[in-house]
């Protein structure tokens, strides 16, 4: 029996053991059926082009758990932003963890998705938002719809401020020969709120695992949302990540993806305006080599006049490493004076790694200021020179470039320990020590 088979087979008994609204249970039975006559993508998918899943799909993943594990906070400590405080939603194998998480209901609620899905009180909430711009063509979001149950569930009210940011980790702990899990987040920021968010993905040990998840963002008029994404798993994990952000008049919706490790990952972002003056921000920073995969692709919808939309990815590939940036802007007839900016530069190190770059521009207004890029190169050897004539040895010199190259992008990380965190990572990633202070 194939995954797709196994999956589809366990979905009976998955709904057997959980308790759902009847209204839910039609939106999974559509679901898993799309799923059952798409399957999983190809790359004669045109979205898949460079990207297969024919490897991965070849391990026996368990599709649940069989025993709970149970990790100390010392053991993973490190993982977090246990600088500051935070608001913690923590998962190990897919199984939510109260002695890890800290929640809250006071003035906002993080919490269980489990809970919201099938507590009465959440009822409204989730028949408003929960799968409402989640792709239902996707094969692989229609999967996570089918098992949507754990993941974290965030609702910060009109006019409230996240007091601290919320964290979202997931742990593999490596009880399963191979384990693969179907996260779902649901965020919803009100009308004049403002949250921070970080989600972290991170296996213990080095059985293969295979995660494929969902997160729905909603940013009400005037809402302000800030989503960090930390992607530095080992070299045996594998992430299908969906992120779908609608936006309200005057919002600002910030993603932020650093891509570091993991064996395959797959990043699918996609924003769609709902008002005006409206700002989306899609920042990344890809740093990897050996045989690492991240791929890229992001969509902007601009529906709505007067907005404006900022996409900046950088790469750095060595090795046999294979990066993929594939980026759509659609601009409506409607959305006049539309700002929509996006640029893709990459650095390969290695006569072997490899980038495919696609950005594109889909533009049916005619007062616009649209403008894409995309870059593939080396490091500047006049720069590696001047440096090295000044005493910088080549090793430094070169993390230098790199890092400087990546810098703009670090810069728009509004969390002061969070952007000390992802230096360091940075750092280590190039094999150098800082000798400053970021």
């Amino acid at each position: 029996m194939d995954l797709k088979e196994k999956l589809v087979s366990s979905f009976m008994a998955f709904e057997e053991r959980i308790d759902v609204h009847s209204e839910l249970h039609d939106v999974r039975t559509e679901a898993i059926k799309n799923f059952e006559n798409k399957g999983f993508p190809t790359k004669k998918d045109e979205a898949w082009k460079y990207t297969s899943l024919n490897a991965i799909l070849k391990n026996d993943f368990t599709v649940f758990p069989k025993t709970e594990s149970n990790i100390q906070y010392s053991d993973v400590k490190k993982y977090f932003l246990h600088e500051i405080d935070t608001y913690k939603v923590v998962f190990i194998d897919g199984i939510f963890s109260s002695h890890l998480s800290s929640t809250t209901h006071e003035g906002i609620d993080v919490c269980l998705m489990a809970s919201a899905l099938t507590k009465p009180k959440y009822k409204m909430v989730i028949d408003t938002y929960f799968n409402q711009i989640a792709s239902k063509d996707d094969s692989l979001t229609s999967l996570n719809t089918a098992f949507a149950n754990e993941g974290a569930y965030i609702n910060i009210p009109k006019s409230k401020v996240a007091d601290k940011p919320i964290e979202i980790m997931y742990f593999s702990t490596g009880s399963e020969a191979a384990l693969m899990t179907q996260p779902r987040n649901l965020v919803i920021v009100g009308e004049n709120s403002h949250v921070q968010i970080i989600e972290r993905h991170q296996s213990l040990n080095d059985n293969p695992v295979l995660t494929n998840s969902v997160t729905e963002i909603f940013a009400q008029k005037r809402a302000i949302v800030d989503f960090y994404k930390i992607q530095n798993d080992n070299l045996t994990a594998n992430l299908i990540d969906n992120t779908y952000v609608s936006q309200q008049k005057e919002s600002h919706v910030s993603v932020h993806t650093f891509s570091f490790g993991g064996n395959l990952t797959r990043n699918n972002l996609n924003f769609y305006h709902f008002g005006e003056r409206l700002t989306s921000t899609l920042n990344g920073i890809t740093i990897i080599g050996e045989k690492q995969h991240v791929d890229h692709y992001t969509l902007v919808k601009h529906s709505a006049p007067n907005c404006e939309s900022f996409q900046d990815y950088k790469g750095i590939y060595s090795d046999r490493s294979t990066g993929v940036f594939n980026g759509k802007v659609y601009v409506e007839k409607d959305a006049q004076k539309t700002n929509a900016f996006q640029k893709s530069n990459n650095i390969l190190l290695s006569d072997k790694a490899t980038i495919n770059a696609k950005p594109q521009l889909e533009i049916f207004a005619d007062d616009v200021k649209c403008s894409h890029g995309c870059t593939v190169g080396q490091l500047d050897e006049t720069a590696m020179f001047y440096m090295q004539a000044r005493g910088i040895p080549k090793k430094e010199a070169k993390a230098l470039l790199m890092y400087a190259f990546s810098n703009a992008v670090i810069e728009n990380i509004k969390i002061p320990e969070l952007k000390q965190r992802i230096t360091k990572i940075i750092a280590n990633k190039l094999g150098v020590k800082m000798g400053f202070d970021l």
